[in-house]
This record gives structure tokens, C-alpha cells and sequence, in this order.
């Protein structure tokens, strides 16, 4: 600045750097940081990181055979299990040889005269020559009764008779059948009171 000066205050040299000037101090502190799961800040609190990883790619080399072999699915480590189900073949042939086979002969008659065998009763009809026995049943005679006020040789308890309930001035009381006041007779005052004194004319 030229021209002349006014006032006591002259230019001097700078003696440090000016603040002003600066914008920032750069990358002169290190703090550390409040995201992501490694070197977080312990003072503060972690949420929790879950890993997330891509899908594998397809790998290139196989150890099985293929579908080359077919297994059912009844088939188990521990062997087949299928539930019970109905056997459906065809219709069995006609039997065409006409020799006897091993089902038209038995030996059972004749295996308790080779072999020993345990004791078994026999079962047989009803004879048939036997006749009634002309001795009556038990059914025959009839018991004395032991119920009741009336016992032969039992001590009986006292016995109470029910009776249906009285229709007398009730609202079923039929009121039509009764007599009325004219069906009596009217009688004569001398047979319950004071007969007066008559005279004769």
C-alpha cells in the first residue's frame, strides 16, 4: 500500500502461522470409528454383525453315479418297510395232472397208532335209548312266597298301603254328580227342637 502513512502502526514480519488460513488440521488425529464390528470404539456401544457370504458356485467335479441305479423308496437303511398292502396276481391256472398230490391223502387217523400221543377225550352224540325219569323237576313246585304281609314261615314287616290322592273340594272334583239342597227331605222341626203345645179343634 503506497502513500503516506497515518497513524503510529507500520507492516512487521509474521511470526508464526495464522489459524485463519487453515481449514482443517488434515489427517493429523486418528479417532476411532463408530461403524462396522472390528476396531469399534469401546466407549461406546456394538451392535451385533451378522456374516453375509455369496452363493457357492457350482463345483465341477461329482461323486455319484448319476441316476444310474434305481432304488425304491420303500428301501431303508434297516431293510424294506412298506406298509401291508393286498397281493394282486393273475388267476391260478387250472390243475391239469391227475395224479393225487401230497393233500388228498391224510395220516392223522394212523399217527396215534405210530407216534405217542397225550390223552384226549372222545366226543359222541347223545345216546339215544335212554328215557325220561318219571321223577318231576325242581321247576315243578312253587315256593312259598317271602314278600308281603302275608308269609308262611318268614316274620313279616308292616306293610303300608298307597292311595291315589283325593279329589274332595279340589279343582277336579266333578260338582255335577253330587246332590243338591233340594234332593233332601225336609224334617220337621219337633224332632230336633221344643215340640209347642197343639190344641185339638
Amino acid at each position: 500500500m503506497e502513500g503516506p502513512r497515518v497513524g503510529t502502526w507500520r507492516p512487521h514480519p509474521r511470526r508464526g502461522p495464522i489459524l485463519a488460513e487453515c481449514s482443517t488440521p488434515g489427517a493429523k488425529y486418528w479417532l476411532p470409528v463408530l461403524t462396522g464390528h472390528r476396531a469399534h470404539d469401546p466407549t461406546k456401544d456394538r451392535a451385533p454383525a451378522y456374516s453375509l457370504r455369496g452363493s457357492n458356485a457350482p463345483s465341477t467335479a461329482t461323486c455319484s453315479p448319476g441316476p444310474r441305479y434305481f432304488l425304491e423308496s420303500s428301501i431303508t437303511k434297516t431293510g424294506k418297510q412298506v406298509a401291508p398292502s393286498a397281493l394282486v396276481t393273475a388267476r391260478p391256472k387250472s390243475k391239469s395232472l391227475i395224479t393225487p398230490g401230497p393233500s388228498d391223502s391224510t395220516m392223522d387217523p394212523a399217527n396215534k397208532h405210530v407216534f405217542r400221543t397225550a390223552l384226549a377225550n372222545s366226543l359222541a352224540s347223545r345216546a339215544k335209548g335212554l328215557r325220561g325219569f318219571p321223577t318231576p323237576a325242581a321247576g315243578t313246585y312253587s315256593l312259598p312266597r317271602i314278600l308281603g304281609p302275608n308269609t308262611a314261615y318268614t316274620p313279616a314287616e308292616p306293610c303300608y298301603s298307597m292311595k291315589g290322592k283325593s279329589q274332595y273340594q279340589s279343582c277336579f272334583q266333578e260338582v255335577a254328580k253330587t246332590p243338591g239342597p233340594a234332593a233332601l227331605d225336609k224334617v220337621d222341626l219337633d224332632v230336633y227342637k221344643t215340640r209347642a203345645p197343639k190344641f185339638p179343634m
